[in-house]
């Protein structure tokens, strides 16, 4: 039985505001909820085309407008922050709503330069620590019961019986190294890179080494997806994507996601159509019957059962009708 879930990054297209797609993405989430997605994750980037960059903040709001979904982070970009601050933050979520909550946690910055030097001012962990602040959340996560580690005796609170999932997040075999070795939950973003993720995700299977955290290993392939009644309205709504990645590889200015009437206008260069045969590698453009077609191969190719979607449109209502195409032709209600 394949698994779906939800990345929603609160993307503002041309014309609307940071308020309003907030209300928006906790909308997709109680739609999401009803037509039985597994997950709902928020993100962490540090963008003026995107609504938020706070997921810890947004969670609890997302958890206390739905009931069952699981609801997490996609993730929370642990370089910029105190290890034992995360923990307490998400131990605190999981309190507040148990066997709900996930810990998504990357080690990109999410954002440009400027932004990444703003976060971590005056600070000294560097991306070389990772590795570190990973054991470091494990402990607190776990209650702190190793008595070697640095910080004995500190415990994350509040005190809680169950304990949030941990993920790392991540587009490489590096991160996924580390969630086999740690023991723990890995996301492969293949809408980052484009890079195909298969045998990357297999060697954590092969070499992930039972914890404190789960016995077993436990991954999620994450996609772009736009979906539609047929392959070329999906081709067209899938437009304003390509033109916003264009844009943004380019560095030119973006007033957010602009609408497919737009979009078929852009005056498209032979490298920028180049661009976008290379993009789509980290896209599933298509029908209903396309996409799942394209997941059942990618969950052979990945070993897994459960897929990340992350759907970017102009139209919140097109957005919504995506969700629930695929929905409906995976049964997940």
């Amino acid at each position: 039985m394949i698994r779906l879930s939800i990345l929603d990054q609160t993307p503002i297209p041309e014309g609307s505001s940071a308020k309003q797609e907030l209300l928006n993405t906790v909308r997709l989430a109680q739609i999401a909820e009803r037509l039985g997605y597994h997950r709902f994750w928020i993100s962490e980037h540090h963008l003026e085309t995107l609504g938020h960059s706070s997921p810890e903040v947004l969670i609890p709001h997302i958890a206390a407008n739905t009931s069952r979904i699981r609801v997490g982070s996609g993730g929370v970009m642990l370089p910029h922050y105190s290890a034992y601050k995360v923990a307490e933050n998400f131990r605190l979520l999981e309190a507040l709503y148990p066997n709900r909550i996930d810990l998504g946690v990357g080690r990109a910055p999410g954002g440009i330069p400027l932004a990444t030097s703003a976060l971590q001012e005056n600070k000294t962990i560097h991306h070389d620590d990772f590795s570190q602040q990973i054991e470091d959340l494990i402990f607190y996560l776990t209650g702190s019961k190793d008595e070697t580690h640095r910080f004995r005796g500190l415990k994350a609170m509040p005190e809680i019986d169950t304990i949030p999932e941990l993920w790392v997040l991540g587009s490489s075999g590096g991160s996924a190294g580390l969630a086999s070795k740690y023991g723990i939950s890995y996301a492969f973003a293949q809408f980052i890179s484009g890079q195909h993720g298969g045998e990357i995700v297999k060697n954590y299977q092969k070499g992930f080494r039972s914890s404190q955290m789960q016995e077993a290993s436990c991954s999620i392939a994450a996609f772009f997806v736009v979906c539609a009644e047929t392959d070329k309205e999906a081709e067209r709504l899938a437009s304003s994507l390509d033109v916003q990645f264009i844009k943004i590889a380019k560095g030119e200015q973006s007033g957010g996601v602009i609408s497919p009437a737009q979009a078929m206008k852009y005056p498209f260069s032979t490298t920028d159509l180049h661009y976008v045969e290379e993009n789509r590698k980290r896209l599933l453009v298509g029908s209903p019957e396309t996409i799942k077609s394209q997941l059942l191969r990618y969950s052979q190719e990945y070993q897994t059962d459960e897929f990340m979607l992350a759907t970017i449109m102009y139209d919140f209502h097109s957005k919504v009708k995506s969700y629930q195409l695929l929905s409906d032709v995976f049964n997940l209600r």
